[in-house]
């Protein structure tokens, strides 16, 4: 049985036990600012849909997910369960309620019970990524050629963006109160961009982040980082990256971050039949 629920202070113990189990404990609920945005705010929030799963009135799974209704999209910020029943009930759920929708989780890759659940369902899986925290001071880069995305370039930048996620160019565009957008202009053209989220108070994060193959081995990628960093200051710095994206990991190391100890994490793309 599902139960949307108005608060999460019966079930503080399920959330610590599941939570501090290796093998299923929640990317997304690893700091007390996720704890507090993903979790806690999810009872006030009228864009959070937070449920719980009871099999004879005990929980057997709490999750939370993110709903754009406009964008016909859904991102799983909490999922905690032991239970195949509970993934299998609550993708039951969203099937029912929401056909057609777009269904992004990124969950524990030690987690196979989530996994197989959402293999059945036809989901499609993303490289296994870690997080890196900026830790050091990085030398100076003179960033000559970065500068905030402007109109003049806006048609480029949308032409080179990723469109993996949900967050397309058009969508980061229209969420400018979310996202600092710097681009690296050379000779006219955009050789590469970088997303840098820009939240008050709170850890910030470049959440995309490409340099045309052609144009690489010029800098532009050391710089556009610089330029990421300098603008958050005196804020902190994390980001996710691919375990195997080896060049990439090797620039994050070399301006100052390090890898955080905290569970791995992947994601996974569910399209659910309209």
């Amino acid at each position: 049985m599902i139960q949307k629920l108005t608060t999460f202070e019966p079930y503080r113990d399920f959330i610590s036990e599941i939570n501090s189990d290796p093998v299923f404990a929640e990317p997304m609920l690893q700091t007390a600012e996720q704890v507090e945005k993903n979790l806690n705010c999810a009872v006030h929030s009228p864009d959070q849909v937070p449920l719980g799963v009871f099999s004879d009135e005990e929980m057997t799974g709490l999750f939370v997910f993110l709903i754009v209704e406009d964008e016909s999209y859904i991102e799983m910020l909490v999922g905690l369960s032991r239970s195949p029943a509970a993934y299998e009930e609550i993708a039951d759920w969203l099937k029912k309620h929401y056909p057609g929708y777009q269904v992004d989780f990124v969950f524990n890759p030690k987690n196979t019970v989530i996994r197989d659940v959402l293999t059945k369902r036809g989901a499609e899986f993303y490289t296994e990524q870690k997080r890196m925290i900026l830790t050091g001071d990085p030398s100076p880069v003179d960033t000559t050629g970065v500068e905030p995305l402007s109109e003049q370039y806006k048609d480029q930048y949308i032409a080179m963006h990723s469109t993996d996620g949900y967050w397309t160019g058009e969508r980061v565009l229209n969420a400018l109160d979310t996202f600092n957008i710097f681009i690296a202009e050379e000779n006219g053209t955009v050789a590469g961009y970088i997303d840098v989220t820009k939240k008050n108070n709170e850890e910030n994060e470049p959440f995309d982040f490409l340099v045309k193959e052609d144009c690489r081995r010029r800098g532009w990628g050391r710089k556009l980082l610089y330029k990421a960093i300098e603008a958050n200051r005196p804020k902190r710095m994390a980001l996710d990256v691919d375990i195997d994206n080896f060049p990439a990991i090797a620039l994050y190391r070399s301006m100052g971050f390090t890898d955080d100890p905290k569970p791995l994490n992947q994601v996974a793309t569910w399209y659910i039949d309209g």
